[in-house]
């Protein structure tokens, strides 16, 4: 199923139900007078955030979501059935806007749900208007139409981690180790094309595909993917050994970040050297020792090394948790 991280629809809430003209009849007195009931409230339009970044490919073929009419009222003043509601299931991360009102709802949290269009009330039956000035009122109201517009649905990851780098860095490949997550991989560039999540230990960790110079600028896959760095709670840049200048192919990627968006060269980072295991020592100590000089905090791996995966997993779980805890102690102040 192709990621699709955008996406447009129509939403209908239901109309409200008519109310009706309706007469009591009891034993020994054929017209007691009115009992026509209200209609039903029409049904509202709610999106609910979940766990998976696939739903909007599961929506794309649906182009209008209605949410069902309320039922007209009935005799012996029995209101109308309510429309049932309607609820779109979205991704967490999304960003919903109302193309009419220019309303924009966030999905933030797992099983969050917003409304975003009301249904209509339902009409007045006669006996709402009977009065001593109207004992046989003939009166009834049809039910108020449900709210309806046009919406966008723009799709920002959240994640704890994000991968990235230039492709190449082997961002999936070590997403593979660290967890269950099954990205593709290959010996060519951009075979990541879609973001790929994988979990550790209650993290989530997002591989976002490769960048290039002038990505912030549309170039190679774009600035379609920078937006899904903005909201991880920690960068982890990977830099390949295979680069004859690392210092080069670290700025390439620090400088589009700046470019796309200043708040994301002041997100906390870890620089990790990868594919060490194909240089010798010398070039290790080398690269570690140019990017320190720029108060890089650097790391190394190399996913043929159990053990160097291992350290390293453990390591990126004890930082998140110390950026749980900061969050944690923020909100506790505020």
């Amino acid at each position: 199923m192709a990621f699709i991280d955008e996406l447009q629809f129509h939403a209908k809430a239901g109309d409200g139900g008519t109310g009706v003209v309706r007469w009591r009849h009891e034993k020994g007195k054929e017209f007691a007078g009115a009992a026509g009931g209200n209609g039903g409230k029409g049904g509202d339009v709610y999106v609910r955030a979940v766990r998976d970044v696939n739903m909007l490919a599961r929506h794309k073929a649906i182009k209008v979501f209605r949410a069902g009419q309320g039922g007209a009222g009935a005799n012996w003043s029995r209101q109308g059935k309510a429309g049932d509601d309607c609820t779109i299931d979205l991704p967490i991360g999304s960003v919903v806007t109302n193309l009419s009102s220019n309303r924009i709802v966030e999905l933030l949290e797992d099983e969050q749900v917003s409304k975003i269009l009301h249904g209509g009330n339902g009409g007045l039956g006669n006996e709402y208007f009977k009065a001593s000035t109207n004992v046989s009122p003939e009166q009834s109201t049809g039910g108020r139409e449900g709210e309806e517009a046009d919406f966008t649905v723009e799709l920002n990851l959240i994640a704890d981690a994000g991968l990235i780098g230039l492709p190449n860095a082997g961002k999936s490949s070590l997403l593979n180790c660290l967890t269950n997550a099954e990205a593709k991989v290959g010996s060519y560039a951009f075979t990541t094309l879609d973001p790929n999540l994988g979990a550790i230990h209650g993290y989530i960790l997002a591989d976002i595909p490769g960048l290039i110079e002038g990505a912030s600028e549309g170039k190679g896959l774009g600035h379609k993917f920078l937006k899904h760095v903005k909201r991880t709670k920690m960068l982890v840049h990977l830099v390949s050994l295979e680069n004859e200048d690392v210092i080069k192919a670290y700025n390439v990627i620090r400088g589009e970040l700046e470019k796309f968006d200043q708040e994301l060269v002041e997100k906390k980072e870890i620089v990790v050297l990868t594919k060490t295991d194909m240089v010798d020592d010398k070039t290790i100590k080398d690269a570690r020792k140019a990017l320190k000089k720029l108060n890089a905090d650097v790391l190394e791996v190399s996913i043929l090394d159990d053990k160097s995966i291992k350290v390293f997993s453990e390591e990126i779980v004890k930082r998140l948790e110390a950026i749980r805890k900061e969050e944690s102690v923020k909100e506790e102040k505020a």
